[in-house]
């Protein structure tokens, strides 16, 4: 009998060690998508006139709220009575694992309306920029998770299958026959709803044109993805065995039905005289790095009539 073609997976997932701490690959990919969202606001902020306050600002409100929200969003949905129980180890269980994204996402969205509330901005200004950089961060935080051997998919015989070696899942239950690489499959779907969120910010000025269609996007591109992905996804819990849908897929619903409520409000609302004009005038004579009078004038004139 002909074996299938796979890939062997035996990467190990310690970047480097000191003493009896790990310093892994996932914890390094969670860093570098904060600090490539940091660097994409404060683009955001240059490109629109803003002061550089509030591009600093956001790494702290967005890093914390996402951080806590991840963590805790693991430990109400998906090992609700163990954290209960022993509440303390959701701080010193830190470092065994357990980072939602759906608690991510809620986290991060108290964080962006205590974030527009401090800098005296529109909620969705920043729940439209932000998702560009959630779409990068996304694919990188899942290849976190591939270099964790964790998360994968059901068996298959595709000649891109993956052999988790490293991981006690893949060797209990499937080998030695190959699964999904379903880090790897999500991954190119955020970093398409990426670069349609790029192409609409920076080529069409949506996220000025028509407010909320970028955010609805966003969301749509990424809990979609994930919606039919867990079709093909090994449960992440033993409670979810039986069920028609896993935690995930509900947990994805309602931003789903959120993301086209966006879309079509946004789409809705005519598009102001104003910002078609702006358009019309940079795209024939402004540099696309610099931002036009008018789209760095609506921002400042907030922070010249702020009472401190």
């Amino acid at each position: 009998m002909i074996q299938p073609l796979s890939i062997v997976w035996d990467f190990n997932p310690v970047f480097f060690r000191i003493g009896s701490l790990d310093i892994r690959y996932y914890g390094l990919m969670w860093a570098l998508a904060i600090l490539i969202g940091a660097k994409f606001f404060d683009n955001f902020c240059k490109r629109e006139g803003l002061p550089q306050k509030v591009s600093e600002s956001i790494f702290i409100y967005g890093t914390l709220a996402t951080i806590l929200g991840a963590r805790l969003g693991h430990c109400l949905f998906y090992d609700t009575m163990e954290y209960l129980s022993k509440p303390w180890t959701i701080i010193t269980g830190f470092r065994d694992g357990g980072m939602a994204s759906h608690g991510a996402a809620i986290g991060l969205l108290i964080g962006l309306w205590l974030f527009s509330r401090k800098n005296r901005l529109p909620y969705i200004w920043s729940l439209d920029r932000i998702m560009i950089p959630v779409g990068i961060g996304g694919a990188i935080v899942r290849l976190g998770n591939l270099f964790n051997s964790e998360i994968f998919g059901q068996a298959t015989t595709l000649p891109w299958g993956f052999e988790f070696v490293r991981s006690a899942k893949w060797v209990h239950e499937f080998a030695p026959a190959a699964v999904h690489p379903t880090q790897i499959y999500e991954a190119l779907c955020y970093l398409l709803t990426f670069g349609v969120l790029c192409w609409l910010y920076y080529k069409k000025d949506t996220a000025r044109r028509r407010p909320g269609i970028l955010f609805g996007i966003g969301l749509i591109g990424t809990f979609l993805t994930r919606f039919f992905i867990e079709f093909i996804k090994t449960e992440q819990e033993p409670f979810e065995l039986g069920w028609t849908l896993d935690m995930g897929q509900w947990l994805s619903i309602p931003f789903v039905i959120l993301g086209v409520w966006m879309v079509w409000r946004g789409l809705r609302r005519p598009v102001s005289a104003e910002a078609a004009t702006v358009v019309a005038t940079s795209s024939a004579r402004k540099p696309a790095s610099k931002p036009t009078a008018s789209v760095a004038s609506a921002p400042k004139q907030t922070f010249k009539n702020r009472k401190r």
